[in-house]
């Protein structure tokens, strides 16, 4: 039996053609309310200056022993005895060279061979599987190695460095570089664009937001492996005064040199930021937050 559809009279108005439902009016844009600058900042720094006022009234209190930690004051006065006495300034550079230098060694081999792995299968079937099998050691392993191969002066200390840099980098930009949609691609090539044109003005612009996540994450771990390359026969940088404090048991100076890694490495990430919006300024809108 045919279905019977019960269609509603309406006597003031009269239809001529097939009934067509009311479309549904699509919803507005979300409007994006964007905190000011001062307001942004505030929040940034409202848990630092929380766990700050956390440390100071642990160690005010007397919760916490002054063989354990020391206060956020007692900090600030060897701060400033290390610039007068131990020449932190010279240590810093020091150690801002060696983080630097393998840094960008690092990033530049990640680039290059992510951007081979990712544009070329060859290049992927060549390099990967091998890159994937190194990513696996810990860099600290590697550290009596070098050694050996490379003596204990400054070129063991930049190559760990550079090593333990070089993963987050090649990761990152092959998958950047995979990930780029192929139907841009062909677009670009059917207006006559190169091979190498389609690379540098396509294929590795849209896959920036990736290599920047890399080499963010390549900031984090040149500060992880300054702390072990300066292991190595280390007669100046913030390791060298690192382990001078560890032998004699100097609290003080150990939480002031923790604190320096912590600010490098935020140092870093600003950086990298800045690059980011420099390169990518219209990234800025793109999320919702």
């Amino acid at each position: 039996m045919a279905d019977v559809v019960q269609v509603e009279q309406r006597p003031d108005r009269v239809t001529t053609g097939p009934v067509v439902p009311d479309l549904v009016r699509p919803a507005g844009r979300r409007k994006v309310r964007q905190r000011s600058r001062p307001l942004s900042l505030a929040l940034r720094a409202l848990v630092p200056l929380a766990l700050l006022g956390l440390w100071w009234l642990a160690t005010d209190a007397g919760w916490v022993r002054k063989q354990v930690l020391v206060s956020p004051w007692r900090v600030a006065e060897t701060f400033d005895s290390m610039f007068r006495t131990d020449d932190l300034a010279h240590h810093l550079g020091v150690s801002l060279t060696r983080s630097g230098i393998g840094l960008l060694i690092g990033a530049a081999a990640g680039l290059v061979l992510g951007a081979v792995a990712g544009l070329s299968r060859l290049g992927e079937e060549l390099l990967d599987s091998s890159l994937q099998m190194l990513r696996t050691v810990p860099f600290l392993a590697v550290v009596p190695l070098f050694i050996i191969w490379l003596g204990i002066g400054e070129t063991p200390k930049i190559v760990l460095i550079a090593l333990a840099t070089v993963f987050p980098v090649y990761l990152n930009t092959s998958s950047g570089v995979r990930n780029v949609d192929r139907r841009v691609v062909e677009a670009a090539q059917s207006y006559g664009l190169s091979r190498l044109r389609v690379t540098r003005e396509v294929v590795l612009p849209l896959a920036l937001p990736q290599i920047f996540t890399g080499l963010r994450y390549s900031m984090g771990v040149s500060v992880l492996a300054l702390i072990a390359a300066e292991q190595i026969n280390a007669n100046a940088g913030i390791g060298y005064l690192l382990n001078q404090a560890e032998s004699y048991g100097q609290i003080n100076i150990l939480l002031a040199c923790v604190i320096i890694y912590c600010v490098l490495g935020l140092l870093g990430d600003v950086v990298v930021r800045f690059l980011e919006h420099v390169a990518m300024p219209w990234r800025g809108g793109v999320a919702a937050r």
